[in-house]
C-alpha cells in the first residue's frame, strides 16, 4: 500500500494475473498440440467479474478499521498503549500489504500458540482470532457484514500487532513493571489529605531492563522486514531456575500453587542491566519473605534471621555493595519515630537520658538541652535526635553500611529477643541481622587475623577467643583502644530481594509467605494474560 489518498488493491486483481498466465498457457498449448485445447476460447473479458468490492483492499477503509478497533480497546498493559500510541500516529501496516499477509503472520502465530508452556492463555493473544481471520483473507471467505475484506484486514493487523508486542516485550523484559507497580503503592504521608501531589514510597530499586522507545521501533522494523523469526528466538528468557520453575508449573493443577510459580517466574523474567559480583566469590543475599540473609562464598555458606521492615516501613528492593562496617554507631531517629513517639516527651530531661537521646539543632549543630524542647519543635524538623552509641544503642553494636538512597542498612540490634518470632517485620525499613559479629567476620578478608578480630569482639562487647585477647580485657591499667570502623575490601555484592519461591543452595525450591502483599499485585498486572478479561472478548 502507498500513501496516496485514496488507493484500492483488488484481491481478485491478482487472481487475473494468474488468469492471464493460464490464458497465455492456453494460446502456447494451441501452437504445439494438434489436439484441441478446450480453453482456446477464453478471453481476459470473461474473469471481469471477480473485479467487485467485495474482494477490494480500501485503505481508508482499513485505516478506519483499525481506529474504530482502537478506540474500543480499554487493555491497560505498558504494551497494548504502545499499540494504540502507534496506529494514532498513523503508523502504514506492518504485516497487511497488497498481497494479504505472508509468512510473517504465520511466525508469529507459531510463537503464539506456545504461550501456554508459560501458563498464560492464547486468548490473551488472540489466537483463535488471527487463525480465522488469516484463513478468511487467504479463501476469500468474506460477507457483507462483520467479515468485510476490510474488517478482515484492520482486525488482522491490529491484532498481530498487539499481540506481537504483548508477547516479545514480555518474554524479553517481564510482563509486569515493578517501577510502575511498586513504587505507587505506599504514601509517604498516608494521614495527608491536602495535598494534590502523592508522594509515594519507593519500594523497587533494583537495576533491571526496561523496554524503551528504541526498543518498540526496532520491534517493529523486524515484523517490517525477514528476520522476524530470529527476533522472536532472541527476545526468549535464558534463565535456568525460570526453566525449572516452568517445568514444575507444566505438573501443577492447584490453582494457588500455578499462581505462586507465575509470580516467580516473573521475577526470574527481569534481567538485572549489570552485575555486582566482583569476582572474589562472596555476595550476601537477603530475602524478605524468608526473613533469612544467606553469606555465599566459593565453597561455603552461612545462613542467619533476619528482621525486615513492617508492612507500613516496608524494606526496600535493592542491589548495592557493602563497603563499611561501623561500631557502636550513632542512631538518627527517623522522623516518623519522633512524632509518633518521642515528641510526647519533649521537656522530659529523664525520658531522654534513660533512653540516651539527645538533641541538635540542625542550622547550628548545637546540642539543646531537652528541657527547653517542645513537640512541636521536634516535629519541625529543625531538630534532630539521636542516641549514643553502645550498649543499648537500636542499631546495636555494629552497621554494615551501603550505597543505597532510603538510609537502610543492615545492623546489629538490642532487642534480639524478636529473633525467636517466626514473622520478623518488624523494622522502620531497615535489616536487623541474627549474628552480627559473623557476618563482620564473612566480610573481611581471608587473611585477618585473630587479634583483629578480637578487637572487634572487645569493641561489641562479646568476649575475646584470643589469650592475647583475654589479657587485653582483664588489664584494668591499659586504656582500651577499640576499633570504631572497618573497610570491606573488595566490596561484597548484596541482593535484596523479594521471592515467595526461592531455590536453597542445596537445589531445594522452598515457599514463604506473601508478607508485603507482593505477590497480590502481581497476579492482577499477569491476570490480562492467564485470564481473558471482559474487554477481550468484546473485541
Amino acid at each position: 500500500m502507498t500513501n496516496r489518498r485514496k488507493e484500492k488493491t483488488t484481491v481478485s486483481g491478482i487472481l487475473l494475473s494468474a488468469a492471464a498466465s493460464l490464458l497465455a498457457g492456453a494460446m502456447l498449448w494451441s501452437c504445439h498440440s494438434p489436439a484441441t485445447n478446450p480453453n482456446k476460447n477464453i478471453t481476459k473479458d470473461q474473469f471481469n467479474g471477480f473485479i467487485n468490492d467485495s474482494y477490494t483492499f480500501d485503505l481508508d477503509k482499513i485505516r478506519s478499521g483499525i481506529m474504530t478497533l482502537v478506540e474500543n480497546d480499554n487493555d491497560s498493559t505498558q504494551t497494548d498503549i504502545k499499540t494504540r500510541k502507534l496506529y494514532r500516529k498513523g503508523t502504514e501496516p506492518i504485516w497487511v500489504n497488497r498481497y494479504g499477509i505472508d509468512s510473517r503472520a504465520d511466525t508469529l502465530l507459531k510463537h503464539l500458540k506456545d504461550v501456554g508452556r508459560w501458563g498464560f492463555s492464547e486468548k490473551a493473544f488472540y489466537t483463535q482470532e488471527l487463525e480465522n481471520d488469516i484463513r478468511r483473507l487467504r479463501t476469500l471467505d468474506f460477507d457483507n457484514r462483520e467479515h468485510t475484506i476490510n474488517n478482515v484486514a484492520a482486525r488482522l493487523e491490529y491484532r498481530l500487532t498487539k499481540a506481537y508486542l504483548r508477547y516479545c516485550t514480555g518474554q524479553r523484559f517481564g510482563y509486569t513493571d515493578p517501577f510502575k507497580s511498586l513504587n505507587n503503592l505506599d504514601l509517604v504521608n498516608p494521614d495527608d489529605t491536602t495535598s494534590r501531589r502523592k508522594n509515594y514510597r519507593q519500594l523497587f530499586d533494583i537495576p533491571i531492563e526496561r523496554p524503551d522507545n528504541r526498543f518498540y521501533q526496532a520491534a517493529v522494523s523486524v515484523a517490517r522486514g525477514d528476520s522476524l523469526a530470529m527476533f522472536l528466538n532472541s527476545v526468549q528468557p535464558r534463565d535456568t531456575e525460570l526453566e525449572e520453575l516452568r517445568l514444575r508449573l507444566a505438573n501443577t493443577s492447584s490453582g494457588r500453587q500455578r499462581w505462586l510459580l507465575l509470580c516467580n517466574m516473573e521475577r526470574r523474567r527481569w534481567r538485572r542491566q549489570f552485575t555486582t559480583d566482583t569476582g572474589n566469590g562472596k555476595k550476601v543475599v537477603v530475602n524478605i519473605p524468608s526473613f533469612m540473609l544467606l553469606a555465599y562464598s566459593h565453597d561455603s555458606l552461612m545462613t542467619m534471621k533476619v528482621g525486615c521492615g513492617s508492612t507500613k516501613t516496608k524494606t526496600p528492593l535493592l542491589t548495592s555493595q557493602l563497603s563499611r562496617m561501623d561500631f557502636n554507631p550513632l542512631w538518627n531517629i527517623p522522623m516518623s519515630i519522633i512524632k509518633n513517639d518521642v515528641a510526647k516527651h519533649a521537656g522530659n530531661a529523664a525520658y531522654f537520658d534513660s533512653h540516651r537521646y539527645f538533641i541538635v539543632e540542625r542550622s547550628t549543630g548545637k546540642r539543646i538541652d531537652p528541657r527547653h524542647v517542645t513537640a512541636n519543635m521536634l516535629k519541625s524538623g529543625h531538630y534532630r535526635v539521636s542516641q549514643e552509641g553502645g550498649e543499648g544503642n537500636s542499631l546495636g553494636r555494629i552497621i554494615f553500611r551501603f550505597d543505597n538512597k532510603f538510609s537502610v542498612y543492615l545492623h546489629d540490634t538490642s532487642s534480639r529477643h524478636f529473633f525467636n518470632q517466626t514473622t520478623r517485620s518488624v523494622s522502620h525499613g531497615c535489616i536487623r541481622v541474627e549474628r552480627p559479629f559473623d557476618l563482620a567476620k564473612y566480610l573481611l578478608n581471608d587473611t585477618t587475623d585473630q587479634w583483629d578480630l578480637d578487637k572487634m569482639r572487645i569493641t561489641m562487647g562479646l568476649d575475646p577467643a584470643t589469650e592475647k585477647g583475654q589479657k587485653y580485657v582483664s588489664d584494668t591499667t591499659k586504656t582500651r583502644k577499640l576499633v570504631h570502623s572497618r573497610t570491606i575490601e573488595p566490596k561484597v555484592p548484596l541482593y535484596i530481594i523479594y521471592q515467595t519461591l526461592y531455590k536453597m543452595p542445596d537445589g531445594r525450591w522452598e515457599q514463604f509467605g506473601d508478607i508485603y502483599g507482593y505477590d497480590a499485585i502481581m497476579k492482577k498486572q499477569l491476570m490480562p494474560f492467564v485470564e481473558r478479561t471482559p474487554t477481550h472478548r468484546n473485541q
